[in-house]
């Protein structure tokens, strides 16, 4: 724990204001990790997104974990701060609504097709399977999963994406503890399970990029030299992988309360 850190923590502790020189250097301290996280999801959104942005936006939910941050519970403050900082950025994207309805379409519609052919084969789809169904060429899959890559971020997938501490740390933060909460500790276990799943019955690739970028925090470029692949190419088997995650979790569970939970 860094010196700042400890500060932090006894200031809280002693139930202490904050001062505004010690926020700040704070602030100085976790930048680069604030600068961190924001390339991290910049890297999976359209050209037009400004990384400034989602500096900012991140700047503010580091700000946020430093007024909020409760030493009591059982989380390191940089941990807390990753989810403040992550969890600002994305309900900024929210916000805004950034994403073209008809690229959220054409990513339903390649969800809805993931969704038929594992249905039907029982296993799942491969590309040439999926450019048969969608009657598009490889070309053309490819543009369609990089222009569905954007919406892949938002939406249930933020929980399927954390990374171990966030995976956590997401308990930790709801107002009722799951060990105070039975049917919370069993729909947490039941949608990580489920998750975990669907993790196994990707294709190697896929297993092994999403490793790679959640659990050993390598970049796309970084991930493309391990694989020999162009980093476009990673983005799709990222993109790929998190749509077949989606996927898997919507047939498991009839009602969005369920993911929730």
């Amino acid at each position: 724990m860094s010196s700042l850190s400890k500060k932090l923590k006894n200031l809280k502790d002693y139930k202490t204001e904050i001062d505004a020189q010690t926020k700040d250097e704070i602030i100085i301290e976790y930048a680069p990790l604030v600068k961190f996280i924001a390339q991290k999801i910049a890297a999976r959104l359209p050209s037009n997104i400004e990384l400034d942005d989602l500096i900012s936006c991140g700047v503010i939910g580091l700000m946020d974990a430093i007024d909020k941050y409760d030493p009591t519970r059982d989380n390191k403050f940089k941990t807390y701060a990753e989810f403040r900082v992550r969890g600002a950025i994305l309900d900024e994207l929210r916000a805004q609504d950034w994403v073209p309805r008809s690229v959220r379409e054409k990513a339903k519609l390649v969800e809805r097709t993931y969704a038929k052919l594992e249905s039907d084969l029982g296993r799942p789809a491969t590309d040439d399977e999926m450019c048969q169904a969608l009657d598009c060429t490889q070309e053309e899959f490819h543009d369609l999963l990089n222009k569905s890559k954007s919406v892949s971020l938002l939406n249930i997938d933020d929980s399927a994406s954390f990374n171990r501490g966030d995976k956590k740390l997401m308990a930790g933060l709801m107002e009722d503890s799951r060990t105070a909460n039975p049917f919370t500790a069993v729909s947490y276990k039941n949608v990580r399970d489920k998750i975990k799943e669907g993790i196994k019955s990707l294709p190697e690739k896929q297993r092994l990029v999403l490793s790679l970028y959640y659990y050993e925090d390598l970049n796309l470029k970084e991930i493309g030299s391990v694989l020999d692949v162009t980093e476009s190419r990673v983005s799709q088997l990222h993109t790929q992988a998190i749509m077949k995650l989606k996927t898997k979790l919507r047939i498991a569970f009839e009602v969005p309360e369920d993911l929730a939970s």
